[in-house]
């Protein structure tokens, strides 16, 4: 086994051990904090019957274990996740993980979309400021970001679609697929793309501003470095000393940040999938909250929060890669 596998392998159990106590009190915070919210699912389910008894009401929540002492509901809730269940929801009478794991696959898409997307635009956008610093394009793009770190994704969203779907027509106004088309293969791939260019735009357009500026002043601040002027007189080209030695030292700082505001791609999806009628956790969550359905809003922030915690375990592992110098403690 290499030294860079045993180093990376390391890596990855030391992050682990450290998630451990960080997923513990997410559980715990989430679940008290669900405790304060007033009402229940027994109040939205009354009301949208139109009438119901004290018994009734009684009845619904005795049926649902809303009437237990606080740290009986706790227990049950731990004794559900050490068994990999996180319940049965009130409003649906599902489980939950199927109600998740139906919204999931969609939530990644476009998430993981967003992010790349904003990554490889805030890269390039960088890189091309950082090479001709001081010059029209370094002060267009700055504007440019500017102008992307201080509109709203809501906004920028509806815009997108009042010019793409409803002036010019070329994308759809919303959801994940063209509902009763049933479209197999590569033209369910084609469908698919079409329906998330808007949302991943609406949502990676804050993180391209933030990625294009964070990656200008690291990749300058690399430049200065002494191993860059030794490549510079050793007589390598512009092109490989900007990718090896300059680009590659900068990522760090970028995937440090993207692995930030990964939780806030998650917080952003709610209002980016309400906008484009998006069928994922973000909707779903938005639902349990109007529903009271506080199980499946239990799941949603606790996954959300495994997502976080692996997202910034890749991160760390990927900053060991990119710098064998780096030595997580």
């Amino acid at each position: 086994m290499s030294t860079t596998t045993q180093r990376l392998g390391s890596t990855l159990r030391r992050t682990a051990w450290q998630a451990i106590p960080t997923v513990i009190g997410v559980i715990l915070l989430n679940f008290f904090l669900m405790q304060l919210v007033p009402g229940d699912a027994a109040d939205v389910i009354a009301a949208e019957s139109g009438a119901a008894t004290a018994e009734t009401m009684a009845q619904l929540r005795t049926h649902f274990g809303l009437d237990l002492p606080v740290l009986n509901q706790l227990g049950a809730y731990l004794n559900n996740l050490a068994h990999l269940s996180l319940g049965v929801s009130p409003r649906h009478n599902v489980p939950v993980v199927d109600l998740i794991a139906g919204r999931l696959g969609a939530t990644l898409l476009l998430m993981l979309t967003a992010l790349g997307l904003a990554l490889l635009a805030g890269l390039v956008l960088g890189g091309v400021m950082a090479t001709h610093v001081g010059k029209w394009q370094d002060r267009l793009l700055s504007v440019l970001a500017l102008l992307l770190y201080s509109t709203p994704g809501f906004w920028l969203g509806l815009m997108a679609i009042v010019l793409f779907a409803v002036k010019l027509g070329w994308l759809p106004t919303g959801g994940n697929i063209t509902i009763g088309a049933d479209l197999q293969g590569w033209d369910h791939v084609v469908d698919v793309a079409q329906h998330l260019i808007l949302p991943a735009l609406a949502m990676s357009g804050f993180l391209i501003a933030i990625f294009s500026r964070l990656t200008r002043s690291a990749m300058l601040e690399v430049s200065r470095q002494d191993h860059v002027r030794t490549a510079q007189a050793k007589g390598l080209g512009p092109v490989r000393i900007t990718l090896r030695h300059v680009l590659r030292n900068a990522l760090i700082p970028v995937t440090t940040v993207a692995g930030m505001h990964f939780g806030t791609l998650l917080g952003g999806s709610v209002v980016v999938e309400v906008v484009f009628s998006w069928p994922g956790l973000g909707r779903l969550a938005l639902e349990s909250v109007l529903a009271r359905d506080y199980n499946v809003l239990l799941g949603i922030l606790f996954l959300s929060s495994l997502l976080v915690i692996v997202a910034n375990m890749l991160v760390d592992i990927l900053h060991a890669w990119l710098d064998p110098r780096i030595q997580l403690r």
